[in-house]
């Protein structure tokens, strides 16, 4: 039978890779899957979805009865789930190199970093300041060029506040390859 911690265990290695050390970010992490992801763009619905749906790709990579995950998994979607998911779904539908490998952790690491968050390692750990960008971050209330968001893009000729996180991530990627 599954646990949440299990789980969250679980959740803790979709990203652990060369760019993200999950055992260095154990408060911050913790605090992200302890945060209800909510959304006011009705696209965003769709990453909420997305960070739910890890909770049966949980129960079958491990080997766990879907209806029994669900049970002990009764809670909305969080922050970690949805940036796991967004990550995922980042490198595996649009940035897979077969040559260079999984890198979900890095765009994890790409969106902690750009939410101010990627110097809260544990002996560092201002839980006054998450709770404050994660707040911002929910509101909206962060920089026209994503800043303080989840992506950001220099010069940025759009207003990513004013759209939904799937079109922001599709705007970061098309800026770096064509900074490449």
């Amino acid at each position: 039978m599954t646990t949440e911690n299990d789980y969250y265990g679980w959740l803790k290695s979709k990203i652990d890779d060369a760019d993200f050390n999950p055992s260095h970010y154990e408060l911050l992490l913790s605090r992200l899957y302890h945060t209800e992801f909510t959304w006011t763009f009705e696209d965003d619905q769709a990453r909420a979805s997305d960070g739910m749906a890890l909770r049966e790709r949980y129960a079958k990579e491990t080997s766990q009865d879907p209806l029994t995950v669900r049970m002990w998994l009764n809670f909305p979607c969080t922050m970690l789930e949805m940036m796991i998911a967004l990550a995922s779904r980042c490198e595996n539908q649009l940035m897979e190199d077969l040559f260079v490998g999984n890198r979900t952790g890095r765009w994890f690491k790409v969106m902690i970093t750009s939410l101010g968050l990627a110097w809260e390692y544990d002996d560092l750990y201002n839980e006054s300041y998450v709770t404050y960008i994660l707040n911002s971050f929910l509101d909206h209330d962060y920089g026209r060029n994503g800043d303080g968001g989840l992506f950001k893009i220099d010069n940025a000729n759009v207003n990513l506040r004013e759209m939904g996180i799937w079109y922001q991530m599709n705007l970061y990627l098309c800026n770096l390859l064509e900074a490449n």
